[in-house]
């Protein structure tokens, strides 16, 4: 691939491709030209890159000519019906979809853990599920140690994981509620300020939601561990931004506590915050906006053998999916 790739990104007015475009900034990515694509409804209006205003153009699957690396993040309709026309004009992929995720002919990426799966692409990159990516780099590390069996956890996910429409129906109803007015309901099945709601995307047969399997299937694959098994209960909550994920994971051998806070601590990508007595633990605002993973309330479990209990928190919109993807874009020019 060229030093400085022509990068597109499909879905880059919405909230994860304006993010697309600030983890680019930051770090320095040597994109030599940026071709902003989005609906027809957007074409013709302008994003911001590098200082300079550049006009967004619809997506269509003539769009990839000279494009290197395509970032996708305009959902799985759009992804599964462009992305192979991005793919067969010579762009390697980066979806942030599940459109391609279980396919056994992509790889499923978290730089930090499984970053050769990526060089072994046939044109496609699937980007895992924000609540797997940000579980995952809490217990790779100990996984790598000791060897993760099974996982029991519970999710804590904020409302910027349902877009935009999340945010302003939890401010609308935050509004209401102060004003003594009716709530009004759209995105969610129940009032989501002031309350919690134990159901994130749609129910399956087995009584999990897809959100829930997602974790066991996924991870799977990224840690290359197909007798991976994981129970989850997925929680939409009134926080802006940032998931937080409790996790009990058992482990093949007996796990030892200080040496999980220091392989956690080492591990890229994620580091420890961990000293209760003192009020130190991570909580979503610790987060967001950060490119790195939490972990606190390190503590060997009292109810599995071989097990460790610890609490992660992650950005779902920067590590979680923008991030995550410019770091595979990184693994290609590299």
């Amino acid at each position: 691939m060229k030093d400085q790739p022509t990068i597109a990104i499909a879905g880059v007015t919405g909230a994860v491709g304006q993010e697309m475009i600030a983890c680019l900034e930051v770090r320095g990515f040597p994109a030599g030209t940026l071709k902003p694509l989005a609906s027809a409804r957007s074409a013709g209006k302008t994003v911001r890159f590098r200082g300079e205003e550049v006009e967004v153009e619809e997506l269509t699957a003539d769009s990839f000519a000279g494009v290197d690396i395509a970032l996708f993040s305009a959902g799985g309709g759009v992804s599964k019906e462009f992305a192979p026309a991005a793919a067969a004009a010579g762009a390697v992929v980066v979806d942030n979809s599940s459109a391609f995720r279980m396919d056994p002919e992509v790889p499923l990426v978290v730089p930090e853990i499984n970053p050769d799966d990526a060089r072994a692409h046939r044109g496609i990159i699937a980007n895992p599920n924000c609540t797997t990516i940000v579980t995952l780099m809490g217990l790779n590390p100990l996984h790598r140690k000791w060897g993760c069996e099974k996982v029991v956890a519970s999710s804590y996910q904020a409302v910027s994981g349902s877009g935009a429409a999340g945010i302003a129906e939890l401010e609308a109803q935050v509004g209401a509620i102060a004003a003594g007015n009716p709530v009004e309901k759209g995105v969610y099945p129940h009032q989501i300020a002031f309350n919690v709601i134990p159901q994130v995307d749609a129910f399956l047969d087995n009584g999990y939601t897809r959100e829930e399997m997602k974790m066991e299937n996924e991870g799977r694959k990224i840690l290359g561990a197909p007798g991976f098994k994981a129970s989850v209960t997925c929680v939409r909550v009134p926080v802006y931004r940032s998931h937080s994920v409790a996790v009990t994971a058992q482990f093949g051998s007996k796990p030892d506590v200080a040496e999980a806070r220091e392989l956690i601590a080492t591990a890229p990508g994620v580091d420890v915050c961990d000293d209760p007595a003192a009020g130190l633990y991570p909580t979503p605002l610790d987060t967001t906006e950060r490119d790195d993973c939490l972990v606190g309330r390190i503590r060997e479990d009292i109810v599995l053998e071989n097990a460790l209990s610890f609490w992660v928190v992650g950005d779902q919109v920067r590590k979680g999916a923008a991030l995550n993807a410019v770091q595979i874009a990184e693994l290609l020019v590299c």
